[in-house]
């Protein structure tokens, strides 16, 4: 299993969205990950708050960690990629916002169909939230795990 910060470092160089944004990771394991937007001023919309695509990157990029988290040991066989995704903004966010990941699918399901040649497809839950706890949005980001050609 890959540690914290080789799964951090991973995203970090595969991804650099990431590093512009600057969003930082808090946690990440095989069943939870957890990032935080810092408040930038160059990242706010027009009433000072972080602008939707910011926000949207960093629930994807959450919803990223944990499935890397989840399925490292996969990828010498498969790629990792979002399909879909839907997200509902519920309350202006002001400040750093925190995002969430959950699978929602057990990785053993994920896992089984991948062995039997088939390219599975699950969601990642992702809640946001400011720093106090104030619910922002949620997130649902449908992956997939494509096999890699040989």
């Amino acid at each position: 299993m890959m540690t914290f910060e080789a799964v951090v470092a991973a995203l970090r160089d595969a991804v650099p969205f990431v590093r512009t944004l600057g969003l930082e990771y808090l946690e990440v394991t095989p069943e939870r990950a957890v990032l935080r937007l810092p408040d930038n001023e160059a990242h706010h919309n027009h009433v000072a708050g972080p602008h939707a695509g910011a926000m949207f990157t960093l629930a994807e990029s959450a919803s990223g960690a944990v499935v890397i988290g989840s399925f490292a040991d996969q990828m010498a066989r498969a790629t990792p990629l979002a399909a879909r995704a839907e997200i509902r903004y519920t309350k202006l966010a002001m400040g750093p916002v925190l995002a969430e990941a959950t699978l929602g699918r057990p990785r053993a399901e994920v896992v089984a169909e991948l062995d039997a040649g088939q390219r599975p497809e699950f969601p990642v839950h992702v809640a946001l939230r400011t720093e106090d706890g104030t619910p922002t949005g949620e997130m649902t980001i449908f992956w997939t795990l494509r096999p890699n050609r040989v």
